[in-house]
């Protein structure tokens, strides 16, 4: 018995980008395709099998110790970036401030979608999704240098919409209009 169940929910990939590691912003290039390996994205900001712990994690681990690398992609949603879009005043929020690797669209209540669901994309690559991507005070900078007066409300306006972080699980190619179809976990909510 299959403990990952096939939805109907399918997303079209809307805008793909890249933050380069080895500077200091998280600002997003663009690009049309990207090849996926059990590391990531080759030069990407959160590349790697391994990182090291950050803040998120501070309850668990020392910052800075060497763990398993679950937060490779950032995912958004294209609706829930034209939500925090209007949120913010703009007519619309541009992916390569926010630092997202991959913009899907067509799949409802996106960073809410259960821990350890998975995303196949028509090459038969696979991304599981971590946790919800918390809003941070990297892309409110960001938005505020490209638009003065908005970036600042972006914590506010992005909480529960900045997306899921996600690893590769089996690696493969992803392009500009590829559709994903959306499993999730079959076991019930947890109830303690």
């Amino acid at each position: 018995m299959a403990t990952l169940r096939r939805t109907d929910y399918v997303g079209r990939v809307e805008w793909l980008g890249q933050s380069d590691g080895a500077t200091e912003t998280l600002r997003s290039e663009e690009m049309t395709a990207m090849e996926l390996g059990f590391h990531g994205l080759t030069g990407a900001r959160h590349e790697g099998e391994n990182r090291p712990s950050c803040v998120r994690v501070t309850n668990l681990y020392e910052q800075g110790t060497e763990i398993r690398n679950v937060r490779q992609l950032t995912l958004l949603s294209g609706e829930e970036m034209d939500t925090i879009a209007a949120e913010l005043g703009l007519d619309s929020l541009d992916p390569r401030p926010v630092g997202v690797n991959i913009v899907l669209r067509g799949i409802p209540d996106f960073t809410h979608i259960p821990p350890n669901s998975r995303l196949q994309g028509p090459s038969g690559v696979v991304l599981t999704v971590d946790l919800e991507n918390l809003p941070c005070v990297y892309p409110a900078n960001e938005i505020e240098a490209d638009s003065p007066g908005h970036g600042k409300a972006f914590l506010t306006a992005a909480h529960g919409l900045r997306g899921v972080t996600a690893w590769v699980e089996r690696p493969g190619a992803l392009k500009l209009g590829d559709e994903m179809r959306l499993f999730v976990p079959s076991q019930r909510a947890w109830a303690p």
